[in-house]
């Protein structure tokens, strides 16, 4: 299993090396393409859009015009006439036609009224969660990038620590043959070696992971990402918290998207209650046809009606009195999902700014931690080569500062990833937010 995710970190990095390395924008660029959850709330909207025009389309006026061509026989049996006395058969063949035309429009219709207004306020629902669905591909875009080179650097940490300690071994096993170490001191080493080539795999296995979490945003294999630069302002995030919550409570489209499609489940209630209500429409038809009753021949004739049709319901089996209750019901669902996106918003926002303020503190104490256990790896290997100090301080010196840096490049990235979480969630989360995180990269010939 190792050989195999090995192979695949290889083979991604030997068929992308020789291509420019992707910025934040370009991969963008390549999820918005691509991304189908994106092309799918587009398409919602559209949908949205024919379903109000079928409702209007409901009250505009209704047009139909039939016509029929017949061709007829018509059959007297027994007929006796002066010009023939003996009986015989009457037989007429004529071609009949029909024409109908009719216009039907609703005067008074409640429910087709409120019809329209659920589809009219479900096609705003459906244009929220197109903005939502674009912010869901922004927030995810940052966050898979950088957590792919986040794990990118956990695997090149690994690494570097293990090259260093299998060198670290080599020399103490001269030592060894020399008669110049304990055995302990080789086991401790061989030990840690071995940590380290676990961890090593786990690496591995994170990468492939997250390699292909943003392959899914992508659709294919990006080229090697550019890397954070070392100089970036790392700034706190400023104001009150609950001024930020109120903001995304106002401002997120996926707490707006919720409230509309209560809105839209409101109304749909309303709609269904008016089917208890009487309705009247105005029909006008025109009939014409030569052919009379049973087929029978005769001089064509018109017939115009003008009518209005007032039907008021009775009793329908219970039909409508349940379509209420199952409107009520989802009303109730839209509530409880409104209510359980709100409070999900709140806690996002208040953890990602508390975790974006934690961050850059998380930072400096990692920054000054590193220097402390860079200096204190430097005295261990000078106590080590005067005999001073033991293998296993001058390995947990080693794996202090190793720590240190890996500590402090996850600190950076939990920055970029909550500060662009905390964006998401109040609401104000754009492509310039984009630009001003990929300003952040090392340039292609860096």
């Amino acid at each position: 299993m190792r050989l195999f995710k090995y192979g695949v970190l290889t083979l991604i990095f030997a068929c992308s090396s020789s291509v420019q390395a992707e910025d934040l924008l370009s991969i963008y660029q390549q999820a918005l393409d691509s991304d189908p959850n994106s092309r799918s709330a587009e398409e919602k909207v559209g949908i949205g859009a024919t379903q109000k025009g079928q409702a209007l389309g409901q009250m505009l006026p209704q047009v139909s015009l039939s016509g029929n061509w017949s061709a007829n026989r018509y059959t007297q049996t027994g007929v006796i006439t002066a010009a023939n006395p003996v009986s015989h058969d009457a037989i007429s063949n004529y071609p009949g036609t029909r024409y109908y035309l009719s216009l039907n429009q609703s005067l008074m219709d409640f429910g087709k009224f409120w019809a329209w207004r659920q589809a009219t306020k479900v096609e705003d629902q459906y244009a929220t969660e197109a903005i939502e669905a674009h912010n869901q591909l922004m927030f995810n875009v940052v966050d898979r990038y950088f957590s792919e080179l986040q794990a990118e650097d956990e695997l090149y940490f690994a690494q570097t620590e293990k090259q260093s300690t299998e060198k670290r071994l080599e020399q103490i096993q001269k030592q060894y043959v020399k008669q110049l170490l304990k055995i302990t001191d080789l086991y401790a080493m061989e030990a840690r070696l071995d940590q380290l080539k676990a961890a090593e795999i786990v690496s591995e296995s994170k990468l492939v992971t997250a390699q292909a979490a943003l392959t899914e945003l992508t659709g294919s294999i990006p080229a090697p990402l550019r890397k954070l630069r070392d100089q970036v302002d790392y700034l706190e995030i400023q104001g009150d918290l609950q001024q930020w919550i109120d903001m995304a409570q106002s401002q997120n489209p996926a707490i707006s998207a919720k409230q509309k499609a209560v809105i839209a489940a409101a109304t749909n209630v309303t709609a269904q209650n008016a089917k208890h209500l009487p309705t009247a429409d105005l029909q006008l038809n025109y009939y014409n046809t030569n052919t009379g009753y049973q087929s029978s021949q005769q001089l064509p004739y018109n017939v115009e009606t003008a009518a209005i049709n007032v039907n008021v319901p009775i009793f329908s089996g219970g039909i409508i009195t349940n379509q209420v209750k199952e409107a009520r019901y989802r009303l109730q669902m839209s509530k409880n999902d409104n209510e359980a996106t709100m409070r999900s918003i709140i806690k996002e926002t208040s953890d990602a700014f508390l975790s974006t303020n934690a961050a850059t503190h998380s930072i400096k104490a990692s920054q000054r931690a590193l220097e402390s256990t860079s200096k204190s790896r430097q005295a261990m290997e000078k106590g080590y080569q005067l005999g001073v100090v033991t293998i296993s301080d001058l390995i947990k010196a080693q794996q202090d500062e190793f720590s240190a840096k890996k500590e402090l490049a996850i600190a950076k990235y939990n920055y970029i990833k909550n500060r662009i979480r905390f964006m998401y969630a109040i609401g104000s989360i754009g492509e310039e937010n984009l630009h001003e995180v990929n300003n952040w990269l090392e340039s292609n010939n860096q």
